[in-house]
């Protein structure tokens, strides 16, 4: 049985140079591979291509790597949450792809399913439409995107094995098991690292095949982006 496991994030993320292209899993500050993140602000790299849904919040996650001016160009769907994100936008120093949700996950699913082009009507009439084809079917003008693919897909799960086998729970689910497929080089750190053969294969989310490292996280926070409590 092929052994996939590395000692730690840092040892998964060694690899990784400036200029690399990086989809990063998770929906909001659900799901996201926070050690890896955390071991990647150790690297000294910088012009970095990161494809998220979110942008992290300015003390938490990729808003870190904002912070530390690691990202050249940031594509993503919802970035409300960062102020450090909004100054760099403002102030030029950061390039912003914004995409509608639903073509952003379709963009990276198409990638690792290993379709290069689709037709949405999501954008037609707006900026996201600009320099895209336009075609007509039954009546109903729809907009061309592109496959997304990346250098690094870096996800994380709840529970993996050591042949990369992948269950999400819940919300975390969202982004990581697309982005998996998606990755030439997929970095997968899971809460429970178990021996191949343990765990369930109708559970399986993300089939090992297309994880290539894969590492036991540790001291997840798991915060909470807007915390609403009833009084």
């Amino acid at each position: 049985m092929i052994n996939k496991t590395v000692a730690n994030a840092e040892e998964a993320v060694q690899d990784i140079s400036s200029g690399s292209v990086l989809m990063l899993g998770g929906f909001g500050l659900s799901g996201i591979p926070e050690n890896s993140i955390s071991a990647l602000l150790n690297r000294d790299i910088h012009g970095l291509t990161c494809i998220s849904n979110n942008a992290g919040v300015d003390d938490f996650g990729i808003g870190l790597m904002l912070k530390k001016r690691m990202v050249r160009k940031m594509i993503s769907s919802y970035v409300g949450e960062n102020a450090e994100f909004e100054r760099q936008l403002l102030s030029g120093e950061l390039e912003v792809e914004l995409i509608p949700q639903g073509t952003l996950a379709e963009r990276i699913r198409a990638g690792g399913a290993g379709i290069p082009a689709f037709f949405t009507p999501a954008g037609v009439g707006t900026e996201v439409a600009e320099g895209k084809e336009l075609r007509e079917f039954d009546g109903k003008l729809y907009l061309m995107e592109r496959w997304m693919k990346a250098d690094y897909a870096i996800v994380k799960a709840w529970k993996g094995d050591t042949a990369g086998n992948l269950i999400f729970k819940g919300t975390a689910r969202n982004f990581n098991p697309m982005m998996a497929a998606a990755g030439r080089i997929t970095i997968a750190e899971v809460e429970e690292l178990v021996p191949a053969g343990k765990l369930d294969p109708n559970q399986i989310h993300t089939p090992g095949i297309y994880v290539q490292r894969i590492f036991q996280g540790k001291d997840y926070e798991k915060r909470i982006e807007q915390r609403t409590v009833r009084e």
